[in-house]
């Protein structure tokens, strides 16, 4: 158990929730309305869809028309009563995209930037430089620990459990939730699945379902972690979620 305590010091697990950045396409201004334009002739669009209508469906996943409204972090603990380990998981949501991102730089540079270890599935494809570039539209300066750009691998210490389980076979894919259930881990999927974020935010403007949702897969996220690690999973009663 000394070996997990060691490997999982200053390791921040994270995922974050995506929306198209306004609720419609119109309410951008001309010019960013025509670079949606050019982006979506590139798009996969099975259904044969408007450029309008597109954007709603898929403009969430880029970061040049989407925006983040939900940061879920959690961290593995100890207390001095026993040796379990135990995880703590909380969210940081709302409208104003960059007081979101202000408050999670404020909690990054709680830990010795040099030292520290975001972890995420698929991070390196779009968690991490999502914020990035989020914060640089936002003015924000990027902390240590995220100014990754031109970096060597070895030099990052960031973590994708995606990549933990291609073992260097990056042809293969695999959805959270399909490794979820292969190591059966609970799902985050019963109540919503990414895809429902950005109606849920602006047609229901139901923040508090996206948050349970997204803590959600921090956890599983973290429980995955142990799994590709050859640890046990955190008992469920060992599972703090706080406001």
């Amino acid at each position: 158990m000394q070996d997990l305590r060691q490997k999982a010091k200053n390791i921040l697990f994270i995922d974050i929730e995506t929306v198209s950045g306004k609720a419609s396409l119109d309410l951008f201004d001309e010019r960013m309305q025509e670079q949606w334009e050019r982006k979506a002739i590139n798009i996969r669009n099975d259904d044969h869809v408007s450029a309008f209508d597109l954007f709603y469906r898929r403009a969430a996943i880029y970061s040049e028309f989407g925006k983040i409204i939900c940061i879920g972090v959690g961290a593995l603990y100890w207390t001095s009563s026993d040796d379990n380990p135990r995880f703590k998981v909380k969210t940081i949501a709302g409208d104003d995209e960059r007081t979101i991102l202000l408050e999670f730089k404020e909690l990054l540079e709680k830990y010795p930037q040099n030292q520290l270890a975001l972890c995420a599935h698929n991070g390196k494809e779009f968690d991490f430089p999502y914020l990035c570039r989020r914060m640089l539209i936002n003015k924000i300066k990027l902390p240590e620990s995220l100014q990754i750009s031109g970096k060597k691998p070895w030099e990052i210490l960031h973590q994708d459990t995606l990549d933990m389980w291609r073992f260097g076979d990056y042809k293969s894919f695999a959805q959270l939730d399909l490794l979820a259930a292969l190591f059966g881990i609970p799902s985050s999927k019963s109540d919503i699945s990414g895809e429902d974020v950005t109606r849920v935010y602006y047609a229901e403007k139901d923040l508090a379902r996206i948050r349970r949702y997204c803590k959600e897969d921090v956890v599983v996220l973290a429980q995955l972690w142990l799994c590709l690690n050859q640890y046990e999973t955190i008992k469920p009663e060992l599972i703090v979620r706080a406001e």
